[in-house]
């Protein structure tokens, strides 16, 4: 069985960039425009992981997080945050298993992202471009 991925995020153009970046490795992938729908998805069908961004309307994805955490069904699903590395007015999302970077090139974040997750007993980490 397929693992599934839940991508969230407000902007059209990194959701079909995460989107096709997973599904050509097999995943099949939900999407959402913001944290609320995000969490209808979840009742439905709780992920392997999500990648959330964390500026989006009608929930954030600090809220998200918060809520996912406070389930005790979806409380251990790694979250992934998409955040840009520029922007130094937000605090790190410390409750995030990794974050990737929207200024560095997605698609070789995540495959670092794929290949920790593969690997995870547990520990959090951060995936980075070099």
């Amino acid at each position: 069985m397929p693992k599934v991925a839940l991508v969230v995020d407000d902007s059209m153009l990194i959701r079909y960039s995460i989107c096709r970046f997973l599904e050509e490795r097999g995943f099949v992938v939900e999407v959402a425009t913001n944290g609320s729908e995000a969490m209808e998805i979840v009742s439905r069908r709780p992920p392997d992981f999500i990648v959330t961004d964390m500026k989006m309307p009608k929930m954030s994805g600090s809220e998200l997080i918060t809520a996912l955490k406070s389930k005790a069904e979806t409380a251990k699903v790694p979250i992934v945050i998409i955040t840009s590395k520029t922007n130094v007015e937000c605090e790190p999302e410390k409750r995030a298993d990794f974050a990737i970077y929207k200024d560095i090139d997605i698609d070789q974040q995540l495959e670092a992202v794929l290949k920790a997750l593969q690997g995870m007993s547990g520990t959090r980490g951060q995936a980075a471009a070099t």
